[in-house]
């Protein structure tokens, strides 16, 4: 795998599944990045016990409490990272986070719905307005001729509590699989979508 390199890296969702996972393969990486911070929206409750135990061992990992629902949240988030940063910024910014209710068009409530939506698109839109200022592609749009590349990556279906144990791909083989492609984008991929192995897959 090619070593990825980036310095500062935000992470989504981090306390399981497939983000606890990101943070523990850029921890091992050969060249893990300065500033890792690894977002939650309880980073001190019971669920994030690894991800605290990560974090006592290795001092470029930063919990940061963040609801990405939540846009005062996210504002509190900023500060936190720009206090890190000293204003270098970010390389790299991983919307991780969602939320999956087991339902059906018969059982699911409007407020389920709301729920859903909120997290799992406005959530990375506000992260993004607060990463860059824009969503996936119209980042590309916006930012390809300064050379910031924007792309959306597919994990698979992957045995994670959403996931669900049936699904194809364990956790470690996705994450592995994303690591490696981040690496080898170029200006070509911006605007893209892009499955775990690096295969493009059409809007």
């Amino acid at each position: 795998m090619a070593a990825l390199r980036a310095r500062a890296v935000l992470l989504t969702g981090s306390n399981r599944g497939i983000g606890l996972e990101l943070v523990k393969q850029l921890l091992g990486g050969s060249r893990p990045p300065a500033w890792i911070f690894a977002t939650c929206r309880d980073p001190e409750g019971p669920r994030a016990q690894e991800l605290r135990d990560l974090a006592s061992r290795h001092p470029n990992l930063v919990l940061v409490k963040l609801d990405v629902a939540d846009p005062s949240a996210i504002t509190d988030a900023v500060k936190v990272v720009e206090g890190k940063l000293n204003g270098a910024g970010l390389n790299l910014l991983i919307n991780n986070a969602g939320v999956y209710a087991p339902v059906t068009l018969e059982t699911v409530d409007s407020e389920e719905m709301i729920r859903t939506y909120k997290t799992n698109a406005v959530g990375p839109l506000l992260m993004a307005q607060a990463a860059l200022n824009m969503l996936t592609k119209c980042q590309a749009l916006t930012y390809g001729e300064t050379g910031i590349l924007c792309v959306a990556l597919h994990p698979g279906w992957v045995k994670t509590d959403m996931g669900t144990q049936e699904a194809d791909l364990t956790v470690d083989t996705s994450v592995r699989g994303l690591l490696s492609v981040l690496p080898i984008l170029s200006e070509k991929h911006s605007g893209s979508l892009l499955n775990w192995e690096g295969k493009v897959i059409p809007w």
